[in-house]
């Protein structure tokens, strides 16, 4: 039976619950969230470009509204800009009511705080069409930069943060410690399951943005995904040197346990930048000095390389074994 009643939140719990979630202030925002309002009003920067992205989540579990915010200004970040402005649109189910839409609203604020974002806007509704809560982000942030995969030469470099696989991993560990628990013991899922802390790019996008032809955050697909859409996108090979590609310890006993290829491993949080050979060294120097992980491992090419186009997602099959009847004991 629902517990409230279907359709936009009121006018006083908007004011009283959802709107005191807006993110950071920020002084180019001359209209934001209010009732009655159909549409925010930014200020732009003189002699910039705005970036634009838009990703959703289905299903939706806590820390969800954190990783709404991070995916999409994750998208920002590899156009060169600064994710700067946050619309949400919240459909949650009537019988989970009001305190889920705060309670995701708390995170999406918590992480657009972190990152400088204000939320400008959106819409907020309660309905019995779906079972789990259902999250739409659209993330815009200024840029000076215009990063084409057409300007993507043979002879540059594919250099890749931190470890593929860092997504799918922490998924796992999270939503399936049975599937890894004999491979990595309790200490390594719950190391494994705090990865998802390190899924933001921002801060290798701004180190890399202004000496770099092309940035791209493999999702879906892994890394060996976005290197394929980097070669569709290029109409450039990629020669990988596969020996130089990062992987975690815990990784490798998964995959020699479970039998999947990391490079397929969903991998939000690994940033890919193409680089020209002359900026390699100080790309790599840079990351080196913010502590940030990272390995130049293959080189563009005319031909068709050694990286074949795959889009597979491994994650999905991965999730849907059958495992111990409590998953969640580790």
């Amino acid at each position: 039976m629902n517990q409230h009643p279907e359709g936009k939140l009121p006018p006083g719990q908007l004011e009283g619950s959802i709107f005191r979630y807006c993110g950071a202030r920020r002084p180019e925002v001359l209209i934001g969230p209010g009732i009655g309002e159909d549409a925010a009003l930014i200020r732009w920067p003189e002699g910039q470009y705005v970036a634009v992205a838009s990703d959703p989540i289905v299903g939706a579990s806590e820390g969800a509204g954190k990783f709404l915010v991070h995916i999409n200004a994750n998208d920002i970040a590899c156009k060169g800009g600064d994710p700067s402005f946050f619309i949400v649109t919240l459909l949650v189910p009537s019988k989970d009511g009001v305190q889920t839409v705060e309670s995701l609203m708390k995170e999406i604020h918590e992480a657009c705080l972190s990152i400088g974002a204000a939320v400008v806007g959106g819409h907020t509704e309660l309905t019995a069409r779906y079972d789990r809560p259902v999250l739409v982000g659209t993330m815009m942030g200024p840029t000076r930069y215009v990063h084409r995969a057409t300007d993507i030469r043979p002879g540059d470099r594919l250099v890749l943060t931190k470890h593929v696989g860092l997504e799918g991993m922490a998924i796992l560990a999270s939503d399936r410690p049975d599937l890894l628990g004999d491979a990595l013991g309790k200490e390594g899922v719950n190391e494994a399951r705090q990865w998802l802390e390190s899924i933001s790019v921002l801060e290798e996008a701004k180190t890399l943005r202004d000496i770099a032809r092309f940035l791209h955050d493999p999702t879906e697909g892994g890394v060996g995904g976005g290197i394929s859409e980097i070669m569709r996108l290029s109409g450039l090979g990629v020669d990988l040197e596969y020996g130089k590609i990062p992987l975690s310890p815990l990784t490798v006993r998964a995959q020699k346990h479970l039998g999947f290829d990391p490079l397929h491993l969903i991998s939000s949080g690994v940033l890919l930048a193409v680089i020209a050979p002359e900026h390699e060294e100080e790309a790599l120097s840079r990351l080196t000095r913010k502590g940030i992980r990272a390995a130049s491992v293959g080189r563009m090419t005319d031909g068709k390389g050694n990286c074949p186009e795959d889009v597979k997602e491994e994650l999905w099959g991965l999730l849907s074994r059958p495992g111990g009847e409590n998953r969640n004991d580790i």
